[in-house]
């Protein structure tokens, strides 16, 4: 099965530095399609069915619609369940079982029957629909286990603890993509959510959106055909690494998740991938000094797949009192940390102009609007059009519009760590 992996960086230090950064682009060969006959996938929806998906009652309407719909276009053998959650939850189908059943005529047939009868009422307590997806999950361990999450609401029915506590023990057994209805989730509760289990966080402005986006998360599910990808990071002696984050199609800090093997080796989960597929990384390490002429291996990133390493690529530091090499910046660097940037400054903008802050929200998203347009971020551009009048996209200038339809500007924060690659790779 192969992978390629390509480092971006300026290898170049001034003297007494240490600080490296790299971008790592991965690439999924053609040839890996050919294990998705032979890996198993589970699919678990977990669907909000709390009171609030009856006010108005086209969201419960729409999810039974939009789920029966997804049942019966699932390929045979696919193995998969549907859990009801409230302030608990209940296993919809299969009837009296605790495990994902496999796809046929008799059991879609039997499922979206089941699905179009789910009722709403009681509360929230998200940590429960969680918690029975592991469990369902919990005979598969080799297959390419995906959760997708719906729901209209806050977690209001248990602690923030017991979310956190039940997304530790999920954090590596499954991925789950989670989908907010209307306007009154949370997005950063959803965002904690797929920041955990590798997935990510969208807004359904209206309830009947929910039919595209079932289809669009079974098609990806189903195009998926590695579970266990990994990044592979070796450090010298009295290195440390500082971050790993992806960075392209979307930002998620992966560093805390890394998880030591030997003494000079981290390994970073990526999830599952499909054949053909391309992400980016960004790698910061700090090493050990050198002197001026001296080259130093920085790090060593590869992909395992499993246990086997599958691709290799190698990143340098070599200390030079030339200051116009040290001050070069990578274009593959710049870029990416423009996005990260972009992101951020979207983030606190927003959180400024909720605590009211005026002049604050003016800078930030200022600031924004002049990374997206930099970066040539189209689409990040027309959302924040819909949160600010943009009178000169170059410099930043902007007027935070007065009344801001709600929905936009969640919209804004849901797809703020989207970020777009550059029109050609440098080497």
């Amino acid at each position: 099965m192969s992978f390629t992996a390509s480092i971006h960086q300026n290898p170049y230090l001034a003297d007494g530095a240490t600080d490296v950064h790299a971008i790592v682009s991965v690439t999924a060969g053609q040839d890996i399609q050919a294990a998705a006959t032979a890996t198993e996938r589970c699919v678990v929806f977990m669907i909000d069915d709390s009171g609030s998906m009856a006010d108005p009652m086209s969201k419960i309407h729409a999810a039974r619609a939009a789920l029966s719909t997804a049942i019966e276009v699932l390929p045979d053998g696919v193995r998969f369940a549907i859990v009801a959650g409230n302030h608990r939850a209940s296993v919809v189908y299969p009837r009296f079982g605790d495990d994902v059943v496999a796809a046929d005529d008799e059991s879609r047939a039997e499922a979206a029957e089941l699905a179009r009868r789910i009722e709403p009422s009681g509360g929230t307590a998200i940590s429960t629909w969680l918690e029975q997806a592991r469990a369902l999950f919990d005979g598969h361990p080799d297959a390419i286990k995906l959760a997708y999450l719906l729901t209209d609401g806050k977690n209001e029915s248990e602690t923030p603890e017991a979310l956190t506590e039940e997304l530790a023990r999920c954090t590596g057994q499954f991925q789950c993509d989670a989908r907010g209805v209307g306007a009154k989730w949370e997005v950063d509760e959803l965002r904690r959510i797929t920041h955990a289990l590798l997935g990510e966080v969208d807004l359904l402005r209206e309830p009947e959106q929910m039919q595209a986006d079932f289809t669009a998360f079974l098609e990806r599910a189903m195009g998926k055909a590695l579970a266990d990808v990994r990044l592979h990071v070796w450090s010298p002696k009295g290195a440390t690494i500082r971050s790993v984050k992806q960075v392209s199609p979307a930002i998620d800090d992966l560093t805390d998740a890394g998880q030591p093997d030997g003494e000079l080796v981290t390994t970073f989960p990526t999830g599952s991938w499909a054949a053909g597929e391309s992400r980016d990384y960004h790698v910061a390490i700090d090493v050990p000094p050198g002197d001026v002429g001296q080259e130093k291996l920085a790090a060593r990133i590869g992909v395992l797949v499993g246990a086997d390493q599958v691709t290799q690529g190698l990143v340098r530091a070599l200390w030079t009192e030339d200051h116009a090499l040290t001050t070069r910046i990578d274009p593959q660097v710049a870029h990416y940390t423009g996005q990260a940037e972009l992101a951020q400054a979207i983030a606190e903008g927003i959180a400024a102009r909720k605590a009211g802050d005026h002049a604050e929200a003016t800078i930030k998203l200022g600031k924004a609007v002049k990374l997206a347009h930099e970066s040539g971020n189209e689409g990040t551009i027309r959302i924040l059009q819909k949160v600010v009048d943009i009178e000169d996209p170059a410099t930043g200038t902007i007027r935070v519009k007065r009344r801001v339809d709600e929905l936009d500007e969640m919209e804004l924060d849901t797809r703020s760590t989207r970020t777009v690659r550059t029109a050609k790779k440098e080497a």
